[in-house]
């Protein structure tokens, strides 16, 4: 069976290099903002994951479907690889896309996603930093393994080169895009470029730290490699800008080893979503909050009711469905803000907090 790990290894060591160099003479790491938490983070995880994890999944399927499906082995090695190459890539990418999003929807699978967006700064080694236990459950590892399995070994090493190539520059400092937006000529590559593959500017404001900035999108931007997914599933936001401030809101600095290791090892931060026996309490009012609304600034109606500045979000709905109601006003105006998050026509109140008793 094709080894996989051989073929590509060395690849993904060389392209980080190659974009760590980048950002090293662009002076990201000479003003670096992580803290040596992040450091250990980073590396600890990379290597789990090249050496641990990845050949634990590649093993475990080979194993598996030797024993259930032993005639299936590189049976499928003589087709073409003009036809598998598309077919596993837009399939690989379709499942990471769903199971992304689903990472930002999901209590348990957000706390093991949460190391990857807690790095206060983009850059090459931000591509691979998540929980131990996210990368053994990320399905698009095992559905490629089977792949290699069933023959499509060479399809496979050139479908995850590609995908490398676009996410590790789209985590990259080194903004390889924005060369894009500088000058008008090249505006019509730029409209093709960003809506097919992840970029800087779209994979970035995904790790930005708050929508509030108008650049920001957490809760969007998922895809990978392909774009696409974001525009057909309608989380996208294009803004070609890149946000100035990355990470989770409130975050409590968690040890790097509760973001690597959780649920075995739990933050000892009182606050975090991953400590012990930690929990959100409702943050709801019974009564609206009649305030002056200013002119062209955004507004982010919190409507998970665990906000600490109700009515307004503060991230607190990471790991959950509930997403904010951004809200722009032409003129100053009062308005009411429903905070009992009971309204049917939120986020202004309705009165239905005087159903409360």
């Amino acid at each position: 069976m094709f080894d996989i790990e051989k073929f590509n290894g060395p690849f993904i060591a060389g392209l980080m290099l190659l974009f760590g160099i980048l950002e090293a003479f662009g002076g990201l790491y000479k003003n670096s903002k992580r803290t040596k938490d992040d450091w250990w983070i980073e590396i600890m995880s990379f290597v789990h994951a090249s050496t641990v994890s990845k050949p634990m999944i590649v093993l475990i399927t080979t194993f598996l479907m030797l024993q259930f499906f032993p005639q299936l082995e590189n049976n499928y090695s003589h087709i073409s690889l003009w036809y598998s190459l598309p077919l596993i890539m837009l399939v690989e990418d379709f499942i990471q896309y769903w199971y992304h999003r689903k990472a930002h929807e999901w209590k348990w699978l957000w706390n093991l996603h949460r190391p990857h967006h807690s790095s206060p700064e983009m850059g090459v080694l931000v591509t691979f930093r998540e929980n131990i236990f996210y990368v053994i459950l990320i399905p698009n590892i095992w559905f490629l393994a089977v792949m290699t399995y069933l023959g499509f070994g060479i399809a496979v090493a050139w479908s995850l080169a590609l995908k490398y190539i676009v996410i590790v520059g789209a985590h990259s400092d080194a903004r390889w895009d924005s060369w894009l937006y500088e000058h008008k000529y090249l505006h019509p590559l730029a409209w093709i470029i960003e809506r097919t593959i992840s970029t800087p500017a779209t994979h970035f404001a995904h790790h930005g730290k708050s929508a509030k900035d108008g650049i920001s999108n957490p809760n969007g931007n998922f895809s990978n490699l392909f774009f696409f997914w974001d525009i057909l599933f309608g989380t996208a936001l294009i803004t070609r800008q890149y946000p100035l401030e990355f990470g989770i809101e409130n975050d409590p600095k968690d040890h790097w080893s509760a973001h690597l290791y959780w649920p075995i090892i739990k933050s000892d931060k009182p606050n975090s979503d991953i400590g012990n026996g930690f929990k959100r309490e409702k943050t709801t009012l019974k009564t609206p909050l009649r305030a002056t609304v200013e002119p062209d600034k955004l507004y982010w109606w919190c409507s998970c009711g665990y906000s600490a500045d109700q009515p307004f979000c503060d991230g607190a709905h990471n790991g959950s469905k509930m997403k904010p109601i951004k809200m722009q006003f032409d003129t100053a105006k009062k308005v009411s803000w429903c905070t009992c998050k009971l309204t049917k026509t939120p986020p202004f109140c309705d009165g239905a907090h005087k159903e409360i008793a």
